[in-house]
């Protein structure tokens, strides 16, 4: 099976957005609960999906391609790998979110940067090699960026397992 480029451009501020088929629904949910630990994973998943491991993987890479997904890898912890990880957020004006937002992404420690509805209404994540990093991050962000970021680490950890089925 082939996905279309039709199905996949970009859809136009305002449009709407195409529907997932069944099996880009069954991909995206299987997905979101890992890959097995096997030789094969991809092959594996596919086959408990009912497809070609080679579907599975082009369905992946147009999920990439078109921004369906922002990012699909392993999600390693840095706190348990020596490293340093936090969440961090900052107070930008509405005029100057973009332009901040392309700033901070910029930076490979960032990662699930988000809008909220807050008074501090820029959140993401820190993961860096050394606890050290995290500082030395923050540090670069601000000063690229002219805002302040609050550090905000973890005190005590939570497993949630949250999944978004579509």
């Amino acid at each position: 099976m082939s996905v279309t480029a039709e199905r996949r451009k970009k859809p136009e501020p305002g449009a709407t957005v195409p529907a997932f088929s069944d099996t880009e629904k069954a991909i995206i949910n299987r997905l979101q609960h890992g890959l097995p630990l096997t030789a094969t994973p991809y092959r594996d998943v596919a086959s408990e999906l009912g497809i070609g491991e080679q579907e599975l993987l082009d369905h992946l890479k147009a999920m990439l391609a078109d921004g369906t997904l922002t990012r699909f890898g392993p999600m390693f912890h840095a706190g348990e790998m020596g490293g340093g990880l936090t969440l961090a957020a900052m107070r930008i004006p509405p005029e100057h979110f973009d332009t901040v937002t392309e700033q901070v992404n910029s930076f490979e420690e960032v990662a699930h940067n988000y809008r909220r509805e807050h008074e501090l209404n820029m959140w993401f994540v820190l993961a860096t090699e050394t606890p050290e990093g995290i500082s030395e991050t923050i540090e670069r962000i601000e000063q690229l960026t002219g805002y302040p970021v609050y550090n905000m680490p973890k005190e005590q950890e939570f497993h949630v397992h949250l999944h978004f089925e579509v």
